[in-house]
């Protein structure tokens, strides 16, 4: 069971590129501070309409990651940024594609240049976590996604890598299961956390009674 954790955790990046992705299918991505879970391109705080080319070209780069494409797409995302600089999606799903090379000095990069557009940017914050992580940084990585949650508390991947983090790497059961449970409450239907889930209500619940019977 901890194994599969770890595979699904790897698995993250792409899933969250997509995630990036949703918003254009919706109501449309808006430059540098929305702060929905679907948020793509990125948010700021007074809402710009967004030039109909730039969304085209943002749907095209994303659809071509989304393929599994990804030299095809960060020249797209290259492309975009040079011409519409203002988005930390962008920045961010070139860091995913980073990290799938295994470039972990760009993907760093990529993460601070969407960070440097919008310090409180979730999906920024998330992809940050997960590369200190990966690097066995974990109480940064930690910082990271609580920044994460503290900025969007729907996020719901920030909340599934606090768990993933807090179980396997530094085994607090009961915070793990406090964010698997968010995550769960958030996108529902993960049948997968939901096992886990039951592990850990277990877990905890025979940490607790060896606490209580060594008091």
């Amino acid at each position: 069971m901890l194994l599969q954790r770890l595979i699904k955790l790897q698995g993250l990046p792409v899933l969250l590129g997509l995630l990036l992705l949703t918003g254009c299918a919706s109501s449309g991505p808006k430059p540098v501070a929305q702060t929905t879970a679907g948020s793509d391109i990125g948010h700021d705080a007074a809402v710009v309409a967004i030039p109909p080319r730039a969304l085209t070209m943002y749907e095209q780069a994303a659809a071509i990651m989304a393929s599994g494409d990804f030299l095809e797409a960060e020249l797209r995302f290259k492309e975009f940024l040079l011409q519409y600089p203002i988005y930390p999606g962008a920045h961010v799903n070139l860091a995913i594609i980073h990290v799938s090379n295994e470039n972990d000095v760009a993907a760093a990069a990529s993460i601070e240049a969407a960070l440097a557009i919008d310090p409180q940017y979730a999906p920024a914050l998330n992809q940050k976590g997960m590369l200190l992580r990966r690097n066995g940084k974990f109480f940064d990585a930690e910082a990271a996604y609580l920044m994460a949650v503290t900025s969007n508390p729907d996020y719901a991947l920030a909340h599934y890598n606090l768990g993933v983090l807090n179980e396997l790497y530094l085994q607090r059961l009961d915070i793990a299961l406090k964010h698997f449970e968010t995550y769960q409450a958030l996108v529902g239907g993960d049948r997968q956390v939901e096992k886990w889930i039951v592990d850990l209500r277990r877990r905890v619940a025979a940490t607790q009674r060896t606490a209580n019977v060594a008091d």
